[in-house]
């Protein structure tokens, strides 16, 4: 009867740590899970707050303001280019979809380069939003 008792013992223990190590394997899983939307919806608040900014500016005579977003560390900057279906873009590790931001001079932005790259310095972006009088469209500069 001892041995029988035993090998029941020995079973619930067994079973006991292959549920402890499922019970972590799901919660470092729901971690992850967790920071990657975080990330996400840090990404999704700039594009909103950054075409919020660009039409205050937009809407007005003329002006100018330093802005400056928080982004996750793995974007590595934050492009604008010439393109007729995105002109932001993010340099990152992850493919991140791009943005058509409205109302935006891109052609001024950009001048005679092909792009311009605001770069991700400690989680942080900044750069000029700026309108003269007269203009219709905002000129973005570093």
């Amino acid at each position: 009867m001892k041995s029988k008792r035993g090998i029941e013992l020995s079973f619930g223990s067994v079973f006991s740590t292959i549920l402890i190590i499922t019970f972590i394997a799901f919660g470092i899983y729901a971690i992850t899970k967790f920071i990657d939307l975080q990330k996400t919806i840090q990404v999704e608040k700039f594009l909103s707050d950054f075409q919020s900014d660009i039409d205050k500016i937009w809407k007005s005579s003329q002006g100018s303001q330093v802005v400056e977003y928080q982004l996750p560390s793995n974007i590595i900057s934050v492009c604008f280019k010439e393109d007729e279906f995105e002109n932001l873009q993010f340099s990152s590790n992850k493919i991140i979809r791009g943005k058509m931001i409205l109302n935006i001079d891109i052609e001024k932005t950009l001048g005679a380069e092909d792009f311009m790259c605001v770069q991700n310095i400690e989680g942080k972006i900044q750069m000029t939003l700026v309108k003269n009088f007269g203009e219709v469209l905002v000129t973005i500069k570093e």
